[in-house]
C-alpha cells in the first residue's frame, strides 16, 4: 500500500515536471537574469518584440556613401512634426536611427555621443565607426546581465565612414551587432529585407541607394508617403553625416513619381 503511494507520488512529480517543461519559458519570463530551461533570456525576446512593433527603419551601403531612412509617424495631427526627430547625429561622421521605444533611444544617443567625444579628447581623431558600435553594443549587453534593470527596447542602425570606407551596422537589445550591406528593422522588416535583397547590388551608388530606400519604405507604408512623415540621412564621400531637409526629401519623392 505504501509502495503504491510512493509510486503515485513519483508519477505526480514526473507529470508536474513534464507540465513545467511544456509551459516552456513562461515561468522565467519575468526574470531578466535567469536562463529558462531552453537556454533563453525571455526578456530579451520581449525587447525584440518592442522593436518589431516600432516604425520601419532601413539602411543601404553604397560604393560612395551610406544612407538610412525611417518612417516618422506622429500620433495626432496636432503634433508639430517638424520637432519630432528619429535620426540622430553622433559625431560629424556617424549617425544612427532606431526602431522601438523612443525614450530608450535617447539614452543610447547620449551614451554614444559621450563615447565619441571621449575618444576624440583622448586620441585627437574621430572614433572609427566599428569601435563606436562595439562600445555601444557593450552598453546594451550590460543591461541584459544586471539585476534591477531591463534591456533597451530598441534596435539601432548606425552608419559612418572612416578609413575603412562607408559602414552600416545593426545593434540589437541583446548587445549583438552585425555589419550589413543593406538592412531593415521594425514592423515591416521582413518585407523590406525581401525587397532590398531583390534591388541591392554591390555597385549601387549613393543616389540610387536613396531612391531604393524610399521605394522600400513605400512598400509597407500606410497612407500617403510625404516629406513630413519620413526621414532620410546619409554619410557621403567626404565622411560627413547629415540629415536631408524636407525640401530635399520632397525632390527625391518627385524624382520617383
Amino acid at each position: 500500500h505504501v509502495a503504491g503511494e510512493v509510486h503515485l507520488h513519483r508519477q505526480a512529480e514526473r507529470s508536474r515536471s513534464g507540465a513545467r517543461c511544456k509551459m516552456g519559458d513562461s515561468e522565467y519570463s519575468f526574470s531578466l537574469t535567469t536562463f529558462s530551461p531552453s537556454g533563453k533570456l525571455v526578456q530579451i525576446e520581449y525587447a525584440l518584440n518592442a522593436v518589431a512593433a516600432g516604425s520601419t527603419s532601413l539602411g543601404i551601403k553604397a560604393t560612395n556613401g551610406v544612407v538610412i531612412a525611417t518612417e516618422k509617424k506622429v500620433t495626432s495631427a496636432l503634433v508639430d512634426e517638424t520637432v519630432v526627430k528619429k535620426i540622430a547625429e553622433i559625431d560629424k561622421h556617424i549617425g544612427m536611427v532606431y526602431s522601438g521605444m523612443g525614450p530608450d533611444s535617447r539614452v543610447l544617443v547620449g551614451k554614444a555621443r559621450k563615447i565619441a567625444q571621449k575618444y576624440m579628447l583622448t586620441y585627437g581623431e574621430p572614433i572609427p565607426t566599428q569601435q563606436l558600435v562595439r562600445e555601444l553594443a557593450s552598453v546594451m549587453q550590460e543591461f541584459t546581465q544586471s539585476g534591477g534593470v531591463r534591456p533597451f527596447g530598441v534596435s539601432l542602425l548606425v552608419i559612418g565612414s572612416d578609413d575603412k570606407g562607408p559602414m552600416l551596422y545593426q545593434v540589437d537589445p541583446s548587445g549583438s551587432y552585425w555589419p550589413w550591406k543593406a538592412c531593415a528593422i521594425g514592423k515591416n522588416m521582413v518585407n523590406a529585407k525581401t525587397f532590398l535583397e531583390k534591388r541591392y547590388n554591390d555597385d549601387i551608388e549613393l543616389e540610387d541607394a536613396i531612391h531604393t530606400a524610399i521605394l522600400t519604405l513605400k512598400e509597407g507604408f500606410e497612407g500617403q508617403i510625404s516629406e513630413t512623415n519620413i526621414e532620410i540621412a546619409l554619410v557621403n564621400n567626404d565622411k560627413t553625416f547629415r540629415v536631408l531637409t524636407a525640401a530635399e526629401v520632397l525632390d527625391y519623392l518627385g524624382e520617383l513619381e
